[in-house]
C-alpha cells in the first residue's frame, strides 16, 4: 500500500478520493480535477486498486472510484502500532519520543 502512495499521481488521486468521501467520483471527473490522461488516470487507478486502497463500482455508464476506508483503517492501525512499539530498532530516541506523542 505504501509504494502504491509512493508515486505523487496516485498520492494525489487517493487524497482526492478520500476528500470525495464514500460517494466517490466518477473516472471522468478525476481526469478533470488532476488534468490528467484517461490512459495515465486508469494505470494509477489499476495499481490503487490491486494494492486495496481505491474499489470501483458501475454504475450507469460510469466508474465510480472511492477509497477504501477499511484497508486505509488498517494501514493506519498497522503503522500507529508499528511506530509506537517500544525499542523499536533504527529509531532514534527523540524519534521514538515524538512517535510516543502521536499516539
Amino acid at each position: 500500500m505504501l509504494s502504491a502512495l509512493a508515486h505523487d499521481t496516485r498520492l494525489s488521486i487517493f487524497k482526492l478520493l478520500v476528500k470525495a468521501g464514500p460517494e466517490g467520483m466518477p473516472a471522468g471527473e478525476i481526469a478533470r480535477s488532476l488534468h490528467a490522461p484517461a490512459p495515465t488516470l486508469s494505470f494509477h487507478l489499476s495499481h490503487l486498486s490491486n494494492a486495496g486502497l481505491v474499489k470501483a463500482e458501475r454504475r450507469s455508464r460510469s466508474i465510480v472510484y472511492a477509497a477504501s476506508y477499511a484497508d486505509m483503517s488498517r494501514l493506519l492501525t498497522y503503522l500507529t502500532a508499528e511506530c509506537c512499539q517500544a525499542g523499536n530498532t533504527g529509531v532514534e530516541k527523540d524519534e521514538e519520543d515524538a512517535c510516543q506523542s502521536q499516539c
